[in-house]
C-alpha cells in the first residue's frame, strides 16, 4: 500500500497539473457520484494528508445547485490505486469501458486519471474533517518536526504513548496517532533503531527519535519514485528488512523474519484490531516477538515460503 511519501508525490503531480486551471471535463466512475458535474470548476489546490489526497475545487460559476460551495474530492490509493497524469489529447481520456478507472479530471493542458482508487468521496471543503479529522498529525507536514507546533511531533508522540502497553509497531501504524506511516517505514525505522515492533511503547526510551527517524526516511523518498532506506537504489538492495523474510540481515547475516502485529482501529464497539505484517531481525532488534511461531521462513517470493504474498502497506 502506498505510504505518505508516495501519496505526497502523487498529490504534488496533481497539483502541478490541475491547480489554477478550470476543469473542461470531469467524470467520477464511483457509486453515488456518477451524476456529479465538476466541469467548469477550477481546481484551487491538491494536497496530501497522510495517505489521503484532497483535491479542492472552487465554487462553480454557474447557477447549478450548490454551485456556490467549494468542494473537495477525497481519494485514497489503498493497495493498488494510483493517479496518472498525461497531456490532454485524443488518447488521454479513458475509454468508457476501461477497467479500473475511478475518476478522470481534465483541463486544456493536462488529464489526470485515478486508477483502482480505494476510496473516493466528494464533500464540501468546509466538511473535510468528516473524512480526515480523525487522523493524527501528518508526519510529512512542513511544521511536523517543530516541537513547538501544536500539531506536530509533540502531539504525535503524546498520542503514540497514551497506552504504554501498546506495541510500538502497532502504535506507529495507527493513523489516529500520526498519519502517513505504513508497514514499510514502520519496519525500516524500527530496524534502524534496533527495536522489536512488539516492544511496548512504554519501554521505548526515546519514542521521539523513532518518529524522527521515520519522518527522515519518508521525506528522503518523497523526491524519488523508487523508495530506499539503505541509500542504495539497486534492485534487491533498497531496504533492510521489509519484504526480506528468509534473506540474510544486512548487518548481522541471520535470516530476516516476518510475523503479524495487531493494529487497533479504536472504532466504537470494536474489540479486535486488524493484523499487519512486521519484518524484523531477531538479533539486531531486541524485544518480544509474540506472534512469530519460530518456524523456518523461505525468502519472500519463493514457492512454499511464508511472506510470499505480503505487500507494502
Amino acid at each position: 500500500m502506498p505510504e505518505g511519501d508516495t501519496v505526497r508525490r502523487s498529490a504534488g503531480r496533481l497539483h502541478q497539473a490541475l491547480a489554477g486551471r478550470e476543469l473542461t471535463r470531469a467524470e467520477l466512475r464511483w457509486p453515488n457520484l456518477g451524476a456529479v458535474q465538476l466541469a467548469g470548476r477550477t481546481v484551487t489546490e491538491v494536497l496530501a494528508y497522510g495517505k489521503h489526497i484532497l483535491t479542492r475545487l472552487a465554487p462553480a460559476t454557474t447557477d447549478a445547485p450548490d454551485g456556490d460551495v467549494a468542494l473537495t474530492l477525497h481519494s485514497h490509493l489503498r493497495m493498488d490505486g494510483s493517479w496518472r497524469v498525461a497531456a490532454t489529447g485524443p488518447s488521454s481520456w479513458p475509454h468508457p469501458n476501461r477497467p479500473g478507472v475511478r475518476a478522470a479530471l481534465a483541463n486544456a493542458e493536462w488529464t489526470a486519471v485515478g486508477m483502482t482508487l480505494g476510496m473516493l468521496d466528494l464533500v464540501a471543503t468546509a466538511e473535510e474533517s468528516t473524512l480526515v479529522g480523525h487522523l493524527g498529525p501528518d508526519i510529512l507536514a512542513d511544521d511536523f518536526a517543530d516541537p513547538a507546533s501544536p500539531w506536530g511531533i509533540t502531539e504525535a508522540v503524546r498520542r503514540l504513548t497514551t497506552d504504554p502497553a501498546t506495541a510500538i509497531g502497532a502504535a506507529l501504524l495507527d493513523q489516529r496517532n500520526l498519519a502517513g506511516i505504513g508497514t514499510f517505514y514502520m519496519s525500516e525505522a524500527l530496524f534502524s533503531k534496533g527495536i522489536s515492533p512488539w516492544t511496548p511503547i512504554g519501554d521505548v526510551s526515546d519514542p521521539v527519535a523513532v518518529v524522527d527517524r521515520a519522518r527522515r526516511m519518508l521525506a528522503t523518498n518523497v523526491v524519488r519514485a523508487t523508495p530506499s532506506t539503505t541509500g542504495d537504489l539497486r534492485n534487491g538492495q533498497r531496504q533492510y528488512v521489509h519484504a526480506r523474510s528468509g534473506q540474510p540481515c544486512r548487518r548481522c547475516g541471520i535470516p530476516v523474519r516476518v510475523a503479524m502485529i495487531e493494529v487497533h482501529r479504536r472504532s466504537p464497539g470494536q474489540t479486535a484490531g486488524i493484523e499487519r505484517t512486521a519484518f524484523y531481525c531477531p538479533r539486531c532488534q531486541v524485544g518480544p516477538t509474540p506472534t512469530d511461531d519460530g518456524r523456518a521462513q523461505a525468502p519472500l517470493g519463493t514457492s512454499g515460503g511464508r511472506g510470499g504474498s505480503y505487500r507494502k502497506g
